[in-house]
């Protein structure tokens, strides 16, 4: 079996449009909104935010901008399993 790498960005902008959660690197901080857009370097830009540190609503924010190497994994917010089809 080999390792065969996937992009990623078919999957982010089959996002765009849809409720997301994203958890950064650093701590238990998640951010939950709408995808409004990303960029050629997977910068995320989310509409509607909150920020959620441990599991408990922080603040809504409303517009923000997350950079790319900040964020562990994307998610649809309304997906079950943990899993996201990266077909590309």
């Amino acid at each position: 079996m080999s390792f065969v790498p996937i992009n990623p960005r078919p999957m982010l902008q089959g996002l765009v449009g849809e409720e997301v959660i994203i958890r950064l690197k650093w701590g238990q901080t998640e951010y939950k909104g709408k995808l409004i857009s990303t960029d050629s370097y997977m910068n995320i830009q989310l509409g509607e935010a909150e920020e959620w540190i441990d599991q408990k609503l922080s603040s809504a924010l409303g517009s923000v901008l997350i950079r790319c190497n900040n964020v562990l994994w994307i998610q649809a917010a309304n997906q079950n399993n943990g899993d996201t089809t990266m077909d590309g």
